[in-house]
């Protein structure tokens, strides 16, 4: 399995987007990638609704108060209007760059703040991971030696290092082994809530089915402390994704603010038709926010294609989620 490594150099074009929002989750499945999955693989067109997405607050808004018949003519406008209106335009740029996709897309993101979280994707439609799955094996590595009351050997480490910062394919390989291939794998998910996430088979770990929705879950894992990794194993992970090399920093990123994210992402061309699936998640600070954004697809006529879509979301699904 060839190692590619995308440049972050480049031009970048309107694509369409697929999105929805707040508590309208609808999973997606699909098959996207990176370098590593050989079998055939055919795309599907979603068949998400066109109604804009509506970002779930975490708790119910108080109502604005509406003024009295004797209040002056020139009252100002209840405090809820702009922001009503910034919600709107920023959840209808996403609606917009969604249908501007030319295969398929599914956006999750959560405000770990405010708690509001975004979710959008074609339902039925499943997404295979490629390299993202490498953030999934580690994290089933780390569970696996909790267990076992140890931590990583020397040797896991090295290949845990190469396989998140470089996206090494051997290393990942090395390391599925470790973790019982398939059956490990989902194993670990079980335990960590990847209801819709099934690994993949015959070694081809690349096509492991997934959603954006499990994908938060695992950033989840990852990123906060209602996880069964242990604060040591967070910080382990969080270190080696805040340092992919530079060729690879693109994705979810993009809907930072000051350049503060941690990063995985996977790419992949089908044998089947030369179409991309390209995906990305991670955490991303964004005007004093903390976000986790997961973003996958598929059927990108080209990488650079399938990168400015997964950006496009991450930016207009950011956007939407806190508002403007």
């Amino acid at each position: 399995m060839a190692i590619r490594s995308v440049s972050r150099a480049r031009v970048l074009v309107p694509v369409g987007l697929l999105v929805a929002a707040g508590a309208v989750a609808a999973a997606l499945q699909g098959q996207s990638g990176g370098a590593e999955g050989r079998p055939q693989m055919s795309v599907v067109a979603d068949t998400t609704s066109s109604a804009p997405p509506v970002v779930a607050p975490a708790a119910p808004v108080t109502p604005a108060v509406t003024p009295t018949a004797a209040a002056p003519a020139t009252a100002a406008p209840t405090p809820a209007a702009a922001p009503a209106t910034s919600a709107g335009t920023a959840a209808a740029a996403l609606h917009s760059a969604v249908d501007r996709a030319e295969g398929a897309v599914s956006v999750a993101v959560t405000d770990l703040g405010t708690g509001q979280s975004l979710s959008y994707g074609g339902p039925g439609h499943g997404f295979a991971t490629a390299s993202i799955v490498k953030l999934d094996i580690l994290a089933a590595l780390l569970l696996r030696t909790q267990d076992l009351g140890s931590t990583p050997t020397a040797a896991q480490r090295d290949l845990a290092t190469t396989m998140i910062e470089n996206s090494d394919n051997d290393s990942a390989t090395g390391l599925w082994d470790e973790i019982g291939a398939d059956p490990g794998l989902d194993a670990a998910n079980a335990r960590f809530g990847l209801t819709a996430t099934e690994a993949g088979q015959d070694g081809y770990w690349g096509l492991t089915s997934t959603t954006a929705d499990d994908q938060l879950r695992l950033l989840r894992q990852v990123f906060t402390e209602d996880s069964l990794l242990s604060p040591a194993s967070r910080a382990y992970i969080q270190e080696l994704l805040d340092q992919v090399e530079d060729d690879q920093r693109w994705g979810v990123g993009a809907a930072a603010s000051n350049g503060g994210f941690e990063v995985k992402n996977g790419w992949l061309p089908r044998d089947t038709d030369g179409l991309w699936v390209i995906n990305s998640i991670g955490r991303v600070e964004r005007d004093g926010h903390e976000l986790l954004i997961a973003v996958v697809s598929d059927g990108n006529p080209t990488d650079t294609d399938g990168m400015d879509l997964v950006e496009s979301v991450a930016r207009a699904a950011a956007a939407a989620v806190t508002g403007g």
